[in-house]
Protein backbone atom coordinates (compact mmCIF):
# COMPACT_ATOMS: atom_id res chain seq x y z
CA UNK A 1 0.00 0.00 0.00
CA UNK A 2 1.58 3.34 -0.68
CA UNK A 3 1.77 6.08 1.89
CA UNK A 4 2.22 9.88 1.52
CA UNK A 5 4.14 12.40 3.67
CA UNK A 6 2.39 15.25 4.90
CA UNK A 7 4.07 17.52 2.22
CA UNK A 8 2.71 14.92 -0.22
CA UNK A 9 -0.82 14.71 1.14
CA UNK A 10 -0.94 18.34 1.30
CA UNK A 11 -0.21 18.86 -2.20
CA UNK A 12 -2.93 16.33 -3.78
CA UNK A 13 -5.34 17.64 -1.20
CA UNK A 14 -4.49 21.48 -2.70
CA UNK A 15 -3.18 22.71 1.25
CA UNK A 16 -0.27 23.90 2.46
CA UNK A 17 1.62 21.43 4.66
CA UNK A 18 0.73 23.07 7.88
CA UNK A 19 -2.89 22.87 7.22
CA UNK A 20 -2.37 19.14 6.42
CA UNK A 21 -0.60 18.88 9.85
CA UNK A 22 -3.01 20.86 11.75
CA UNK A 23 -5.60 18.49 10.73
CA UNK A 24 -3.49 15.16 11.17
CA UNK A 25 -2.29 16.66 15.22
CA UNK A 26 -6.52 16.91 15.37
CA UNK A 27 -6.82 13.48 14.25
CA UNK A 28 -9.06 14.38 11.24
CA UNK A 29 -6.48 11.76 9.35
CA UNK A 30 -4.71 9.17 10.95
CA UNK A 31 -0.54 9.43 10.51
CA UNK A 32 2.09 6.58 11.64
CA UNK A 33 5.75 6.56 11.28
CA UNK A 34 7.89 5.15 8.57
CA UNK A 35 11.43 3.45 8.91
CA UNK A 36 13.03 6.86 8.62
CA UNK A 37 10.88 8.33 11.61
CA UNK A 38 8.35 10.52 9.20
CA UNK A 39 5.12 11.01 9.66
CA UNK A 40 3.09 9.06 6.87
CA UNK A 41 -0.69 8.93 5.93
CA UNK A 42 -1.92 5.39 4.09
CA UNK A 43 -3.00 5.90 1.03
CA UNK A 44 -6.20 4.28 1.65
CA UNK A 45 -6.91 6.68 4.77
CA UNK A 46 -6.12 10.04 2.37
CA UNK A 47 -8.27 8.71 -0.29
CA UNK A 48 -11.24 8.66 2.45
CA UNK A 49 -10.57 11.72 3.92
CA UNK A 50 -9.96 13.53 0.92
CA UNK A 51 -13.88 12.52 -0.27
CA UNK A 52 -14.69 13.99 3.27
CA UNK A 53 -13.22 16.64 3.03
CA UNK A 54 -14.47 17.79 -0.88
CA UNK A 55 -18.36 16.53 0.93
CA UNK A 56 -18.15 18.93 4.16
CA UNK A 57 -15.51 21.82 3.43
CA UNK A 58 -12.32 21.54 5.95
CA UNK A 59 -13.72 23.38 8.76
CA UNK A 60 -10.54 26.35 9.40
CA UNK A 61 -10.86 27.32 5.30
CA UNK A 62 -11.97 26.72 1.94
CA UNK A 63 -9.53 24.42 -0.22
CA UNK A 64 -8.67 26.43 -3.33
CA UNK A 65 -9.67 25.19 -6.65
CA UNK A 66 -6.40 24.41 -8.93
CA UNK A 67 -5.69 23.35 -12.50
CA UNK A 68 -2.26 23.23 -14.22
CA UNK A 69 -1.31 23.77 -17.91
CA UNK A 70 -3.44 21.14 -19.81
CA UNK A 71 -6.12 20.79 -17.65
CA UNK A 72 -4.00 18.02 -15.70
CA UNK A 73 -5.86 17.31 -12.29
CA UNK A 74 -3.17 15.57 -9.88
CA UNK A 75 -4.97 13.22 -7.28
CA UNK A 76 -5.33 10.25 -5.16
CA UNK A 77 -8.09 7.15 -7.05
CA UNK A 78 -10.68 7.61 -4.62
CA UNK A 79 -12.58 4.30 -6.38
CA UNK A 80 -11.86 2.01 -8.80
CA UNK A 81 -15.00 0.06 -9.85
CA UNK A 82 -14.50 -2.96 -12.76
CA UNK A 83 -16.88 -4.70 -14.93
CA UNK A 84 -16.11 -7.65 -17.27
CA UNK A 85 -14.63 -4.89 -20.33
CA UNK A 86 -14.96 -1.25 -18.88
CA UNK A 87 -13.77 0.45 -15.44
CA UNK A 88 -14.31 3.61 -13.89
CA UNK A 89 -12.15 5.49 -11.39
CA UNK A 90 -13.04 8.31 -8.84
CA UNK A 91 -10.19 10.67 -8.46
CA UNK A 92 -10.20 13.26 -5.62
CA UNK A 93 -8.01 16.43 -6.83
CA UNK A 94 -8.29 18.85 -3.90
CA UNK A 95 -12.12 19.86 -3.97
CA UNK A 96 -12.07 18.35 -7.53
CA UNK A 97 -14.10 14.93 -8.08
CA UNK A 98 -12.88 13.10 -11.84
CA UNK A 99 -14.51 10.29 -12.76
CA UNK A 100 -13.04 8.63 -16.04
CA UNK A 101 -14.95 5.66 -17.75
CA UNK A 102 -11.89 3.33 -19.50
CA UNK A 103 -11.43 -0.33 -20.20
CA UNK A 104 -10.57 -2.93 -17.77
CA UNK A 105 -7.47 -3.62 -19.23
CA UNK A 106 -5.82 0.04 -19.14
CA UNK A 107 -6.81 0.20 -15.26
CA UNK A 108 -4.91 -3.20 -14.86
CA UNK A 109 -1.81 -2.25 -16.77
CA UNK A 110 -1.88 1.23 -14.93
CA UNK A 111 -2.27 -0.86 -11.91
CA UNK A 112 -4.74 1.64 -10.04
CA UNK A 113 -5.99 1.34 -7.02
CA UNK A 114 -7.95 2.97 -4.30
CA UNK A 115 -4.98 5.32 -2.37
CA UNK A 116 -2.31 5.64 -5.40
CA UNK A 117 -1.54 9.22 -7.00
CA UNK A 118 -2.81 9.85 -10.20
CA UNK A 119 -3.32 12.60 -12.79
CA UNK A 120 -6.46 13.08 -14.49
CA UNK A 121 -5.97 14.87 -17.63
CA UNK A 122 -9.45 16.43 -19.14
CA UNK A 123 -9.74 17.27 -22.84
CA UNK A 124 -13.22 18.65 -23.79
CA UNK A 125 -15.58 15.79 -22.32
CA UNK A 126 -13.03 12.88 -21.72
CA UNK A 127 -10.82 12.29 -18.49
CA UNK A 128 -7.62 10.43 -19.40
CA UNK A 129 -5.76 9.19 -16.62
CA UNK A 130 -1.85 8.69 -16.12
CA UNK A 131 -0.60 7.02 -12.96
CA UNK A 132 2.28 8.81 -11.56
Amino acid sequence: MQSYTIGQAARLLGVSPDTARRWADAGRVATRRDESGRRVIDGKDLAAFSVELARGGTGEEDVPSYTSARNAFPGIVTAVKLGDVAAQVEIQAGPHRLVSLLTREAVEELGLEVGMEATARVKSTNVHIDRT
